[in-house]
């Protein structure tokens, strides 16, 4: 992902960058094993995408997670190796559960041991490895343009080569319906709009 910034905001509005490998190795062995057995659903595409994935090319396990645009998290049951009937083998987390997820993600990206904000000046282009690092704006770059400044960045992504879908184990396709009734079960399945809202109080979630 490449990043350029037009116009810089006169009172701040910067980007928070994360290394999302380094994020999965902060994780206790229990989390590590249970966030492996979990998968998201995109909240308006309903692509599905594990919270753990094996970099291409160094191998080493990332976890991600989109704080703005998730609308379900499918957990495989403790025990189950392959999935054979949906609503046996895996389970929506509920609000709570969600809650707990997403604020102790926010928690990982916020780690300033593998964490740096950018703060922009006119004509800069930064690059990062979509695959490891994390990226969001701060909460000022949220704040209405007559308070910060107007921030006009460009963003380009360039199409990866590997598809990152559930594992085969899932038995899920790459893309899941969300915006009618789970056929999960119970749980959070919310489709539209910047999905589950884990913070009331965040104007946005990304």
């Amino acid at each position: 992902v490449g990043y350029h910034i037009v116009r810089v905001p006169e009172n701040g509005g910067a980007t928070s960058f994360a290394h999302q490998g380094a994020a999965f190795d902060a994780l206790t062995p229990e989390e590590q094993e249970v966030w492996q057995r979990r998968v998201s659903i995109n909240s308006n595409s309903g692509y599905v995408h594990p919270l753990v994935h094996t970099h291409p090319i160094s191998g080493k396990k990332s976890v991600w997670l989109h704080l703005g645009m998730t609308g379900a998290v499918l957990e495989m049951k403790e025990g189950v190796t392959q999935v054979a009937n949906h609503e046996q083998d895996l389970r929506l987390l509920d609000g709570r559960e969600m809650a707990a997820l997403f604020n102790r993600y926010n928690d990982l990206l916020n780690n300033p041991a593998y964490s740096a904000e950018h703060h922009y000046t006119e004509g800069d282009c930064i690059f990062i490895d979509n695959l490891a690092v994390a990226h969001r704006a701060t909460e000022q770059a949220h704040a209405c343009a007559t308070k910060q400044g107007l921030r006009i960045l460009h963003r380009t992504t360039v199409k990866g080569s590997t598809n990152f879908d559930a594992a085969p184990e899932f038995g899920l396709p790459a893309e899941i319906y969300i915006h009618g009734k789970s056929p999960y079960g119970q749980g959070i399945f919310q489709g539209g709009g910047t999905g589950f809202r884990w913070d009331s109080n965040a104007r946005l979630q990304n």
